[in-house]
């Protein structure tokens, strides 16, 4: 990001993190006068340089919401395949305590398998809310491995930011739930849009920025 667009955000500072799964790396892009901080993971299969998660560092922290990008330690090793589940799990919560500043509530996110870490373990950790941006509610040709179950679990206030023809889960499938839901049209899992689509890479990604600005000041 481009730190001399506003004067509320900070210059970005990147820490390295001890966990029980390895070392973990934090990228801080620091609003000035932070009333909140937000901090999101990667997938899977791609790390904090991703499209959504490189737009919410840019725009939050001008609407004072400091962004932590958590890069789980197989991505900080240079790994190409991620760990199961609970050993993600296990890294999220050896980055938490780096991520909590005090009087400052945290919300936890993180897009596609980082937003399963998120559901799964707000309440423990002590999340404020979750983020979860492409959610994988199944695998890909099989809604019947369903992931409901996590997504329902968080505990916390949810927002969930589903791309319209993500193979992982069209908004349609999600059940019903106290989760608010916010539809990128076209977007594939990674919030891609065809060029054929009646709006563009930019628009996309601004419904995302302006959803979750949105929905981070009703927060409190």
């Amino acid at each position: 990001m481009t730190n001399d667009v506003t004067n509320d955000v900070t210059n970005d500072t990147t820490e390295s993190v001890e966990t029980d799964a390895g070392t973990a790396r934090v990228t801080w892009h620091r609003a000035r006068k932070a009333r909140l901080v937000l901090a999101v993971s990667h997938g899977a299969g791609g790390g904090i340089e991703a499209r959504d998660l490189q737009a919410l560092a840019e725009v939050l922290p001008g609407q004072g919401v400091s962004v932590a990008l958590v890069e789980q330690p197989w991505r900080v090793a240079g790994k190409k395949v991620a760990p199961a589940p609970k050993t993600l799990d296990v890294g999220w919560r050896g980055v938490w305590p780096v991520l909590v500043k005090p009087g400052l509530p945290v919300v936890s996110g993180g897009r596609s398998a980082g937003a399963r870490v998120a559901c799964r373990t707000a309440t423990e950790l002590g999340a404020a809310a979750v983020l979860a941006l492409g959610f994988p509610l199944h695998p890909p040709g099989k809604p019947e491995k369903s992931r409901a179950d996590e997504l329902l679990g968080s505990g916390v206030p949810t927002l969930v930011v589903q791309g319209g023809n993500d193979p992982f889960g069209k908004p349609e499938e999600f059940p019903k739930g106290s989760y608010e839901l916010i539809e990128v049209p076209y977007g594939d899992h990674g919030f891609a849009v065809p060029k054929r689509a009646p709006l563009d890479q930019a628009d996309a990604l601004k419904i995302i920025t302006d959803g979750v600005v949105q929905w981070t000041a009703s927060l409190g």
